[in-house]
């Protein structure tokens, strides 16, 4: 049972995944720094320093096995967490404790473990957003040539499909999924730059062989499963990295942001909605409502992402010179809880997206409310072809309107446009051929096979390179 006397974060106890949530854990940090430390002493052992095999060997002995304990007992003397860590380890490698660290800042494995963090967690958000758009490609190709008002500055407008407007949704996300690739395969580590990013610490251990210097950190990011590294950097690695990764996970926050409003409406006018479970209750008072719970906590956690960037920003722009810790405490905070919101933002968009409910008859209902003001002038124009004037029809067309309109609007009535048009003599050669015209199929254009072309040309390129991280479903627990 929870502790309930002091405050929990809800993106832990309510909203991410699991998986995130280990991913930005301490002792996933503090397992990178052993690594980190293993690979630098091995690296040095490999290019001539007086480090045996036996040390190398007892570090990797404790490098899962870390003793919290010593850990948080030696914090406390010394106020620095990575020198904590060091002495815990080598208390425990006790014939490694002169080598380990050697050369390094802490920046060595804080920097290099928080790039390899962020770097893991972008994966996460990876494998989430291509279950999203895959779930929104089937919603999309299943409902490509179902006619639906569209809508600009939210009045009716010309027909779209409700297949199309799936579409707008999946676009954001590609455009997404761009951006987080192009950050992905530019990451880089810090890696080997000691203190201030000079070397200088690591070119008196080789007695000023530069090229030993710079051969060791390859070997050190090699060992870590990279090859990049920044070629400068001061005493950490820039903060404008920070800044990117944060606009990247903002833009995702925009888009589910955007899908989000999308639904809410879309349930106001009962078209579709949002998966809603068999004993979920909607209101504690109105206990007939179904309000949009998924949608609404999408708009709130994404309204947080999007609020984080300039954080980043401002870190960003206040390194003095070579760093300032002011950044620390900060960073501590901002980069977790962004991608936790995330990971949350897109377990509720999954769960959203593979279990919306659309109701055809009441999207037909609301088609039919308008399309006879949409389709006078396709009327006109059959009337012109049968000999009509063109302006005369137009003038009857408008004062016919006119009048539908104020039966709408005024006395609640439904649209009876068609109804007075077939009263008037002038539409007579079109009488016979209204409810063609009307067919809401004819107002959609090219809708079916836009939804078609696009997810073939632009989507499933990018599902089938993922298809090995498809089959995700978004779990809601509260």
């Amino acid at each position: 049972m929870a502790d309930t006397s002091v405050y929990e974060n809800p993106l832990i106890t309510r909203y991410a995944g699991r998986e995130m949530a280990e991913n930005f854990s301490d002792d996933k940090k503090f397992r990178l720094w052993r690594k980190l430390w293993i690979a630098l002493a091995e690296s040095e052992k490999e290019l001539g320093l007086n480090i045996t095999d036996g040390q190398i060997a007892e570090m990797k002995k404790f490098q899962n096995d870390i003793n919290y304990d010593d850990a948080h007992k030696f914090e406390r003397e010394v106020r620095h967490d990575v020198m904590a860590h060091v002495k815990a380890f080598g208390k425990q490698a006790k014939s490694a404790e002169p080598i380990i660290h050697l050369g390094a800042t802490s920046c060595y494995v804080t920097d290099n473990a928080e790039v390899i963090i962020i770097d893991d967690a972008l994966n996460i958000v990876l494998k989430k957003l291509v279950n999203v758009m895959d779930k929104l490609k089937r919603f999309a190709l299943q409902y490509r040539a179902v006619p639906t008002l569209g809508f600009t500055h939210l009045q009716p407008a010309q027909l779209t499909t409700v297949g199309k407007r799936a579409t707008l949704w999946l676009s954001d996300l590609e455009m997404d999924y761009v951006d987080l690739m192009h950050l992905k395969n530019t990451v880089k580590l810090r890696g080997v730059k000691g203190t201030t990013g000079t070397q200088a610490s690591f070119l008196d251990l080789f007695n000023g062989d530069g090229e030993k210097v710079k051969e060791l950190e390859k070997k050190v990011v090699a060992k870590l499963g990279y090859s990049k590294v920044y070629g400068v950097t001061g005493q950490t690695y820039p903060r404008k990295f920070d800044y990117n990764v944060l606009c990247v996970l903002s833009q995702i926050a925009q888009s589910a942001y955007r899908f989000s409003n999308d639904i809410r409406i879309l349930q106001n006018m009962k078209e579709i909605e949002e998966p809603f479970e068999k004993h979920q209750i909607g209101s504690s008072a109105m206990a007939y409502k179904r309000n949009p719970m998924r949608s609404e906590r999408m708009g709130s956690l994404s309204r947080y992402v999007l609020s984080l960037p300039i954080n980043c920003a401002v870190t960003a722009s206040t390194q003095w010179f070579e760093r300032t810790l002011d950044d620390s405490a900060n960073k501590r905070i901002v980069i977790a809880q962004a991608f936790l919101a995330i990971d949350a933002i897109l377990n509720l968009y999954m769960n959203i997206s593979e279990n919306l409910v659309v109701y055809e008859k009441v999207i037909a209902k609301h088609i039919a409310a308008e399309l006879p003001f949409m389709a006078t002038e396709n009327i006109m124009m059959e009337c012109v072809k049968a000999g009509g004037n063109r302006q005369e029809l137009h003038e009857r067309i408008r004062v016919l309107s006119m009048q539908a309109a104020k039966n709408v609007k005024e006395e609640g009535k439904d649209n009876n446009l068609i109804d007075l048009i077939k009263g008037d003599e002038m539409f007579k050669p079109v009488w016979d051929r209204l409810d063609g015209i009307l067919d809401a199929k004819n107002f959609i254009g090219r809708s079916p096979a836009q939804v078609e072309e696009f997810i073939a040309a632009e989507i499933d390129p990018i599902l089938q390179a993922h298809a090995q991280d498809l089959g995700e479903h978004g779990e809601v627990n509260v």
